[in-house]
Formats: structure tokens, C-alpha cells, sequence
């Protein structure tokens, strides 16, 4: 079940990427999380403290057989969706419903962030065990069903940041697993509409106010605000970036967001405050280890040796992709705020254990690719 001896056969090119995008996040958190010159803030500590436990959580994973969720799979998948409509009966948080609060340990666990580890883990077992029947219009109703319940369950918190990112993950995987042609005909033709009306509604093709009296017909109008490329948040972020120029004010030395003029800016902003800081050479620096990290992730798929390793690898490399461009994205203007974090860079400790174990279970399938 669990062996230590597959820990010497992981992608080792993965650690110093893990390594470095750490050191960036607690480098980040500390300068927007105190005014002086103090490296080890309430939250750089707190950040690093999730660091150590998501270490413990990636070499668990890394040495548990990926096969073994193959059995566990509908009993992960009841009790994300029981975690998922428990938070309906808590007290909201900041007025949604995304986390429950766990007063022992000072911190919040929020499901949502699990939960689309378990539909790719869900996804994975269902089309390797339909087989041959795969491709039929009744296990592309069944696969869209495993979907959509927790899509639905995470967009009625409301968090559509995170219900959107199942979609792409969704739509990558039925492509793999061979869904019926037409549904994913479907899905990617929805994808790509929705994605050039956004972009469209960004960047000033289509003008949001003119667009409101037909988008408010199926939207509610807290909902349509959302699409707003001219929020607070939206030029905030924006601004920050602008500042940083080529080379960055420096650590510490950031003049807008120093001054608290940026939201949000160890968790949803962390790439607009670390943009101003480090400016151009240092988004260049941070895009090349997402780049290399995604690369080995979706190097997995290549050599995974069966069916459910290489469902499960694609799924979660998507995953991974996901969260960097929706992130970045949004702080560049191109797509609405919708709070999804930047992985291992964000503040949080549900986004960096769900990440890493997401990473585990990758080296995983990398380190028996050898193994039948």
C-alpha cells in the first residue's frame, strides 16, 4: 500500500520548482503582511507551518499506491459532497458558505478545494471501469452527472471561481477517456464561447452596461457585477502590476500596495503584489517554474502505464494549469475575480495541502511507471 522505497524513484526536477515557489509565497506574504522589515509575519509563519504539514502530505501520497483510490473512490466522492452541503447548515463566512471553522486549530477547511481532486479521482475510475462502453451517450450522462452535482453544490456557496475550474478538468478528461465525441464537440464549443465572451466583455469589445439588460434576464445582478472589468479590485490589481515596471519597487518597498490600496493581497492579489515588487524579470522568473512544473506534471501522463494513471495524471495537470491561468488572468484584467488561488503562492492552508497532495499522487503514477 504505502512503500518508502518508491520516494527514490520521483521526478526530483519537481523539488527545487516546489522550493522556489514557496520561498516566492512566504517572500510575498511577509511584505504584505507587516509594515516593517520582519521576514517572519503572523502569516509568513502560519503559511510556512502549512508548508511542513503539505511536505509530510505530498511524500505520503508519493508513496501510497495510486491504484489503491480505484477502491476508495465512491467513498471520497459521498463524503466530499456530504462536506459540500454541510456547509449550507454553518454559520457563513464572509457571507458565503465555503468554509467551516475549526476553532481547535485556528484555521478554516474549506471542501470546495478537495472536491475537484475527488471528481478527477471520481472521473478517472469511471471511464477506465466503463471499458468499452465509454463512448456511449449513457456514460457521457453518467459522467456529466459525477460533475455536475459538486459543480452545483460549490456554485450555490456561491464560488464560481472554483465550480468553473471543473469544467476544463471535465471537459480534458472525457477527451482522454473517449467520451462520446459529440458531448466533448459540445463542451469545447461552450468553453470556447464563453471564454471569447469574456475576453470580448474584458477588453472592451462589448460594452458591459449595453450587455446588462440581456445577461440580468438569467443572471442575478450581484452575478453580472462580476463581469465587470471596471471594479475596484479589477484596476487595483492592474495598477500594481503597472508599477512594477522591469526590475520592481523591491521587497518591502511597494508603494501602492504598501499603502493597503490593493485587495486582498497574500491570498487573491498575491501575483499583482508580487508583480509590483519584482516587477517584469520576476513575473518572467515566476511564469518559468509554473511553466516547468506544469511540464513535468503533464509528463506523467505520457508515461503512465495504464488507464486510470493516465486519466488520473491529465486530470490533475489540468487541474494545476487551471489555477495558474485563471489567477493570472484575472489580475491582468482578461477574467473576472473570482477568488481561485494561485497554487503554493496563495495564502492558505486547504490550497497548499490539496495542491501538494495533488502533486503526490502524481509521483505516484510517475515513480510505477515501470510497474504493471
Amino acid at each position: 500500500m504505502w512503500d518508502h522505497r518508491y520516494l527514490k524513484r520521483i521526478d526530483l526536477r519537481t523539488i527545487p520548482l516546489l522550493l522556489a515557489l514557496m520561498l516566492i509565497s512566504l517572500l510575498v506574504i511577509a511584505s504584505t503582511s507587516s509594515t516593517n522589515d520582519d521576514f517572519w509575519t503572523k502569516l509568513s509563519k502560519s503559511q510556512l507551518q502549512w508548508f511542513a504539514i503539505g511536505w509530510g502530505v505530498y511524500l505520503f501520497f508519493a508513496g501510497l499506491d495510486f491504484r489503491k483510490f480505484r477502491s476508495w473512490t465512491w467513498i471520497l466522492y459521498a463524503i466530499i459532497l456530504l462536506a459540500l452541503i454541510g456547509l449550507f447548515f454553518t454559520t457563513p463566512i464572509q457571507n458565503v458558505h465555503r468554509w467551516y471553522r475549526l476553532p481547535l486549530l485556528g484555521n478554516a477547511f474549506q471542501p470546495s478545494e478537495y472536491a475537484k481532486l475527488v471528481v478527477v479521482i471520481a472521473l478517472s475510475w469511471f471511464m477506465e471501469h466503463k471499458g468499452n462502453q465509454v463512448g456511449t451517450l449513457k456514460s457521457a450522462f453518467q459522467a456529466l452527472l459525477i460533475v455536475m452535482v459538486p459543480f452545483v453544490l460549490i456554485l450555490k456557496q456561491p464560488d464560481l471561481g472554483t465550480a468553473m475550474v471543473l469544467f476544463p478538468i471535465a471537459l480534458v478528461m472525457f477527451y482522454f477517456g473517449g467520451i462520446h465525441r459529440r458531448v466533448v464537440r459540445v463542451m469545447s464549443f461552450l468553453a470556447l464561447g464563453g471564454i471569447a465572451f469574456i475576453v470580448m466583455m474584458f477588453t472592451g469589445v462589448l460594452s458591459h452596461e449595453e450587455m446588462r439588460p440581456y445577461m440580468t434576464k438569467f443572471l442575478k445582478e450581484y452575478q453580472y457585477e462580476r463581469l465587470s472589468p471596471y471594479t475596484y479590485h479589477q484596476r487595483a490589481a492592474q495598477t500594481a502590476i503597472a508599477l512594477g515596471g522591469v526590475k520592481g519597487s523591491g521587497w518591502k518597498q511597494s508603494e501602492f500596495t504598501g499603502r493597503d490600496w490593493l485587495p486582498e493581497p497574500s491570498t487573491d492579489s498575491v501575483f499583482a503584489a508580487y508583480a509590483e515588487e519584482f516587477g517584469l524579470i520576476g513575473v518572467f522568473l515566476l511564469l518559468l517554474f509554473f511553466f516547468a512544473l506544469l511540464y513535468c506534471s503533464f509528463q506523467v501522463t505520457a508515461v503512465a502505464r495504464d488507464p486510470f494513471g493516465r486519466l488520473l495524471s491529465a486530470g490533475i495537470a489540468v487541474y494545476l494549469a487551471m489555477h495558474v491561468i485563471v489567477n493570472i488572468g484575472m489580475m491582468c484584467g482578461i477574467l473576472p475575480i473570482t477568488g481561485v488561488p494561485l497554487i503554493l503562492v496563495t495564502y492558505g492552508g486547504s490550497s497548499v495541502l490539496s495542491t501538494m497532495m495533488a502533486l503526490g499522487i502524481l509521483q505516484s503514477i510517475y515513480s510505477r511507471r515501470f510497474t504493471f
